[in-house]
């Protein structure tokens, strides 16, 4: 597998794979998560390719304290085949080159299958809470 930043061009393909991926939410607009990261300064669409196909992503960035990864995602007919365990190594070393001491991610807590996958690749659950709240209307 070939793993490489996307660029605008892949915009439709990753999004594509996130739907099917099941990681999109009706409230959050995935084209522009995607837009975001790839004109980020701090941030990168990682993806990864087999025969010319997009079958794995990562998205890379950090807040200049933490390395972050979101939409880590891999085609479902292809899951449980060592793409998510290269998608997030590539994922680590884009941290590491940044500088990054550390990364996290969030995962829905009803989603067990990802918090086995991210267990079973050392990551830890933290014992903090995230908050949020939209600065945007919806």
């Amino acid at each position: 597998m070939e793993i490489h930043p996307l660029d605008a061009a892949d915009r439709a393909d990753a999004v594509s794979l996130w739907h099917r991926a099941g990681l999109t939410r009706p409230w959050n607009p995935p084209e522009q998560d995607f837009d975001r990261a790839v004109a980020g300064v701090s941030s990168e669409v990682l993806g990864g390719f087999e025969d010319g196909r997009l079958v794995g992503t990562a998205m890379v960035g950090h807040d200049g304290h933490r390395g972050w990864v979101y939409y880590l995602a891999v085609d479902p007919d292809l899951q449980s085949t060592g793409i998510g365990r290269a998608m997030m190594g590539s994922a680590e070393a884009w941290a590491r080159a940044a500088g990054m001491p550390k990364i996290q991610l969030m995962v829905r807590s009803s989603n067990t299958g990802a918090l086995d996958f991210y267990d079973s690749l050392g990551f830890t659950v933290e014992d903090t809470a995230v908050l949020s709240r939209w600065i945007e209307a919806r």
